[in-house]
């Protein structure tokens, strides 16, 4: 099985670019960037190696410009931002040439409020959910405010039941910080751990179903705790963006 970032192998491009890319997947480990970054800059120079039929050594500014115009037309600002990213590392630490385009792209500012799920939507929510591992796992995000991968990152040993604070760590930034842990919380975590006893994940995946959990080394699936929460929130009627980002900005339960 490949563990190439997106399941893609260097090898199956033709050379020199399998080659190049290679080494852009050596650079990006390489300077500790973290998995969801990696991706990123991998994704941005496969697509850019397509669009240029795998020919992005010397590409001249009127066919960057043609590139992220064509870009922009099929996907988001982000998207644009991180494939831009992408090739300024490639062209800085597998070229070995100097950025020249420093303000080539200029994405629109936009201000927003972020929507703020109440103590009553959320107790919807919560109660909505079936599935207990999801139900568990929504209500933490919301009592702690915690960025998803924050939550599926969690390990029975970041729970500091005796100071009552939560360990979190490489957040965003890289940076490790403390959050308080409210008794209801602590309670909560405690009796979910009894149904699973993982030694090590808080929130353990159930592709092996319950019984399975316990041996588990992966936590919870990304893809299938976000459709759930949409699908719950739908269901609830809330019309609000409903993503689990809005937990973090909530306020926490009495």
């Amino acid at each position: 099985m490949s563990t190439h970032p997106g399941g893609f192998d260097p090898a199956a491009f033709a050379e020199p670019f399998s080659s190049s890319y290679r080494t852009h997947l050596q650079h990006l480990k390489l300077k500790g960037l973290q998995p969801k970054t990696i991706d990123a800059y991998a994704r941005a120079i496969r697509r850019m190696g397509d669009y240029f039929d795998h020919q992005i050594d010397n590409l001249s500014a009127a066919q960057l410009t043609d590139y992220f115009h064509d870009l922009i037309a099929s996907h988001s600002w982000s998207a644009v931002k991180l494939d831009l990213y992408g090739f300024k590392f490639y062209t800085l630490h597998v070229l070995g040439k100097p950025w020249s385009m420093p303000h080539f792209i200029k994405p629109p500012k936009v201000s927003r409020l972020p929507d703020i799920v109440t103590v009553e939507e959320a107790q919807a929510l919560f109660s909505a959910t079936r599935t207990l591992s999801y139900r568990v796992f929504y209500f933490t995000l919301y009592s702690l405010g915690l960025r998803l991968s924050e939550g599926l990152a969690l390990k029975v040993a970041d729970i500091d039941a005796v100071r009552h604070r939560v360990h979190i760590r490489d957040s965003k930034g890289n940076r490790d910080r403390f959050v308080p842990l409210p008794q209801t919380t602590l309670s909560v975590l405690r009796r979910f751990w009894k149904t699973h006893h993982n030694p090590e994940l808080l929130f353990p995946n159930r592709h092996a179903g319950l019984n399975g959990a316990r041996s588990a080394t992966t936590p919870l699936d990304r893809g299938g705790v976000q459709k759930t929460l949409h699908h719950v929130a739908s269901a609830c009627g809330l019309k609000k963006r409903s993503r689990l980002t809005v937990f973090a900005t909530a306020m926490q339960p009495t």
